[in-house]
């Protein structure tokens, strides 16, 4: 969050979201098993795993796009996520999909306008609190100028902000984001991720990130939730999940674990058999 700006009503106090031994299933076959997993306000929680891990496929049911075949979604230990209708859960999760439609005919604030939903009546009644929402969102995300640019005419990265805006927008007390750095670069990637952190810093959300860059999730997190074939094998501090024998066993290769001399941060290399190559050259005498 940027200096000077208002604090979003809802984004003052975060809910904790609990998943409890969720069971997940694509055409009659589990891909998540009996997974346990709890996003607390004020806490970043990054999932990392390999490619068919589970972890987008167990982010989408903490935010309700797929149904468990069994166990239980709780907010604030105390209310039934699965019980409650679509617009009561969306005024207390959002989610950031990895890949969302080209909007067409929409201005960027059309399109971020959107997360406003949850506050609308049924039949798109009055929002008080809409447009100052729209416009806190617009100016986190770098995109206050953009507000009036047709949306179909912005590059992957720019429209991947707008999405997240829209998110932002919906004032919730859990932001997940599922990959959320695809299509930016380097510069808003870092940005990006300085978002999530002020979130969870300043206004206590509770944020879950599916991250493929170890490094990412090392940085930004205060847990690390680590999947392999459905299942969550570790589960808290990076510097206690992000281990070279753990990684190497999950990811099927060689990782090495150091830390970066200039953040403090762990910092995450994998091991190739051409690094490996160069690294007995330079040791043949």
């Amino acid at each position: 969050m940027r200096s000077g700006e208002e604090t979003p009503r809802n984004s003052r106090r975060g809910h904790m979201l609990s998943a409890a031994a969720v069971t997940v299933a694509y055409d009659g076959l589990d891909v998540v098993h009996d997974a346990a997993l709890t996003l607390r306000p004020g806490e970043v929680t990054a999932l990392v795993g390999p490619n068919g891990s589970g972890k987008s496929t167990l982010l989408r049911t903490l935010a309700r796009l797929q149904r468990p075949r069994r166990g239980t979604l709780t907010i604030d230990a105390g209310i039934d996520g699965l019980a409650l209708t679509s617009r009561e859960f969306a005024s207390h999760v959002a989610l950031l999909t990895q890949s969302r439609p080209t909007p067409s005919g929409l201005t960027v604030r059309d399109v971020v306008e959107f997360g406003r939903y949850p506050y609308r009546g049924r039949w798109g009644g009055k929002d008080p609190g809409g447009p100052a929402a729209v416009d806190r969102a617009l100016a986190m995300t770098g995109l206050t100028e953009l507000a009036g640019r047709g949306a179909d005419n912005l590059s992957g990265g720019q429209l991947q902000r707008v999405w997240l805006a829209g998110c932002l927008a919906q004032e919730t007390g859990v932001l997940l984001l599922d990959e959320p750095t695809t299509y930016l670069d380097l510069r808003y990637q870092v940005e990006l991720l300085d978002l999530v952190r002020d979130l969870t810093d300043d206004h206590h959300i509770a944020v879950g990130v599916v991250l493929h860059d170890l490094d990412q999730a090392a940085a930004v997190a205060d847990r690390i939730v680590l999947l392999h074939a459905g299942r969550v094998v570790a589960d808290g501090p990076p510097e206690d999940v992000l281990t070279p024998e753990r990684l190497t066993g999950t990811y099927g290769i060689r990782i090495d674990v150091d830390t970066d001399p200039l953040t403090g941060r762990l910092r995450t290399r994998a091991i190739g058999r051409h690094h490996t190559r160069t690294e007995r050259l330079s040791t043949t005498p």
